[in-house]
């Protein structure tokens, strides 16, 4: 695979997981949207399904390591880290592509969500609502949820544990089961393997956290949600954001040692 290959399939892919994820995170989550409440089966499958999409779009190009932590882990299996920065940037820029794209395409939905007085928290809202309870939690914004991870209680050593955890999970999975024959990246079957796999995470793991297991997930649109013209939007939750980028990336080369050790 070429570096062009790699940044190209990596954005493309990158962008599609995150036009679907955080689509799905969109349509459970805004006013107006025909999905609203849907829940957590819907968040659950619809990013193991957009797992899947992005692995069968970007798979040929690239590999489709769609993950930062992925591209570690490969990295740290076999010694070869000069694909490595092609990789992330690829996976960085495609994720806040993606982040833009659910912005377009829900833009009507965002509108009217954070122009909704209870939801935002603004005069005339009730303060023992839910929705007024949930825009005035600490440090983020209330649609900050569509765009990137944060935890139910914040406990920084349970946070960031659960998120190497997962990652673990992910990668164990990965690295015995998915990858495509050349060992670079995730093959045919291994693309659903890995999207079920996903699924299995976001129900059993995803409670504390939200399930970030992929910096660039979080990061990326995380910077969107600060970038965009939102109104209303509450802030990003910066305090946080190192937890969801650190623990998958620490899970990822966790999993390739015990790959090494246990199974190569």
């Amino acid at each position: 695979m070429s570096s062009s290959d790699i940044f190209i399939g990596e954005t493309i892919g990158t962008a599609v997981l995150i036009l679907l994820g955080g689509g799905v995170c969109a349509a459970v989550t805004l006013k107006a949207s025909k999905a609203r409440n849907a829940g957590w089966l819907a968040i659950a499958f619809g990013w193991g399904f957009a797992v899947m999409t992005a692995v069968y779009i970007a798979g040929p190009l690239s590999g489709a390591h769609l993950n930062p932590a992925v591209t570690v882990a490969l990295a740290v299996k076999d010694g070869d880290w000069s694909n490595v920065p092609t990789y992330f940037a690829g996976e960085f820029l495609g994720a806040m592509i993606g982040a833009a794209l659910v912005w377009l395409a829900y833009y009507g939905q965002f509108q009217a969500h954070l122009t909704d007085k209870e939801i935002v928290g603004g005069p005339g809202a009730q303060a023992t609502t839910a929705k007024a309870v949930e825009a005035r939690e600490k440090g983020a914004g209330p649609v900050l949820g569509v765009f990137s991870t944060g935890p139910e209680i914040r406990n920084t050593v349970q946070n960031l544990t659960t998120e190497i955890i997962g990652t673990v999970v992910l990668l164990l999975a990965v690295l015995t089961q998915g990858l495509n024959d050349a060992g670079n990246g995730l093959g045919v079957l291994g693309g659903l393997i890995t999207a079920l796999v996903v699924v299995s995470i976001g129900l059993s793991l995803g409670g504390p956290t939200g399930y970030a297991i992929n910096p660039a997930r979080d990061l990326g649109p995380r910077i969107v949600h600060a970038l965009l013209p939102l109104p209303n939007k509450g802030g990003s939750d910066w305090s946080y954001a190192w937890v969801p980028v650190i623990g998958p990336l620490i899970g990822g080369a966790l999993a390739a040692g015990i790959y090494n050790v246990a199974f190569a």
